[in-house]
């Protein structure tokens, strides 16, 4: 089975893509339209003229237009009628004939909760399902996929067996595991759990949760983070790692930054926790959660391993380096 490597990227990001960054993806997931009115709007996107580019450095790219994103609403009111959810499936059907794209991705986050400040319904969790089921009969053979939270809160919340059935594969957000949310600071994309997290998600919790829900192996994509998490305020024991800190764990650099001005500079200090197979910087106050070359790697060979799809990432901007696509690439045997 050849692996998917898919990235998402807004404008910046396919702006900054290159000849070798296009050869080394086999998909591309265009962030983001939104809904307004209950039809797909893709205004925010203004790359369209440089697919045609992407197509030359690989003609067998496939570019997806993924709808939604953090704070993007208009989900639960578009689903509550069979009527409304024809209409925007047909809306994103003419956005893929007119811009000549290979598939629609949903990143609804999340049915049945208003956690981003969007309206919700306990009726989501039925419409969800139905409003994929749409997008598979306008898309034909064309890619329907989802982008779900990785944890209990999405497939309590989901009908996934059924909602997998309509997919081609669902792309479970394997970041922000740890995070906005909370305040101990830890590895908010680890593979595995740190030495004495019992309870906190992983990539391999968040598979085992998912195919327990009826989302087969072979349909699952993981994911990375090529941005960090940064907890301050944080006691220094065991490194920060697993202390209570006096901030959530908020959006951190990207890769890039974190290569150029973090680690192992100005104070901060690199490790490796070998439990949770990720990296961390510490710089005895300060926490910050991240994927490195090694980290990544690790989570293809995982992959493999289990017979998983393949990996996916957030967001192509945020390493201008492209090292963490190479790492990936180069495991995966892509480019």
């Amino acid at each position: 089975m050849k692996h998917f490597l898919i990235g998402y990227a807004g404008n910046a990001g396919i702006r900054m893509m290159t000849a070798q960054d296009a050869r080394s993806l086999s998909h591309i997931n265009l962030a983001f339209g939104v809904i307004r009115d209950g039809l797909l709007d893709t205004s925010r996107l203004t790359v369209w003229d440089s697919l045609h580019q992407l197509r030359g450095w690989n003609p067998d790219i496939r570019i997806v237009l993924s709808v939604g994103g953090w704070t993007a609403g208009g989900f639960s009111e578009m689903a509550a009628t069979p009527r409304g959810i024809s209409a925007f499936a047909d809306s994103c059907g003419k956005a893929m004939d007119l811009y000549g794209l290979d598939g629609i991705d949903i990143d609804w986050e999340y049915p049945c909760s208003s956690a981003a400040g969007i309206a919700s319904n306990p009726a989501d969790k039925v419409n969800f399902t139905a409003l994929m089921r749409a997008l598979r009969g306008v898309a034909g053979d064309r890619i329907v996929s989802i982008a779900a939270g990785a944890g209990p809160y999405f497939t309590r919340n989901t009908e996934m067996d059924k909602v997998a059935a309509a997919c081609d594969y669902v792309q479970l957000m394997t970041y922000d595991m740890r995070g906005g949310f909370d305040r101990q600071a830890g590895h908010h994309t680890g593979l595995d759990a740190s030495l004495g997290d019992e309870d906190g998600m992983t990539v391999r919790r968040a598979v085992e949760l998912f195919h327990k829900a009826g989302v087969p192996r072979d349909k699952i994509v993981i994911g990375a983070a090529f941005y960090s998490r940064k907890w301050d305020g944080v006691p220094d024991v065991n490194r920060g790692l697993l202390q209570p800190a006096e901030s959530v764990g908020n959006y951190g650099p990207g890769y890039d930054k974190l290569l150029a001005e973090y680690i192992d500079k100005n104070g901060w200090v690199s490790h490796w926790d070998e439990d949770a197979k990720a990296p961390f910087l510490f710089n005895g106050r300060s926490f910050i959660s991240y994927d490195d070359p090694r980290s990544v790697a690790l989570k293809c060979r995982y992959l493999k391993q289990e017979g998983l799809r393949g990996i996916m990432y957030w967001e192509h901007a945020s390493d201008s380096t492209h090292t963490l696509l190479g790492a990936m690439a180069a495991e995966l045997g892509r480019g």
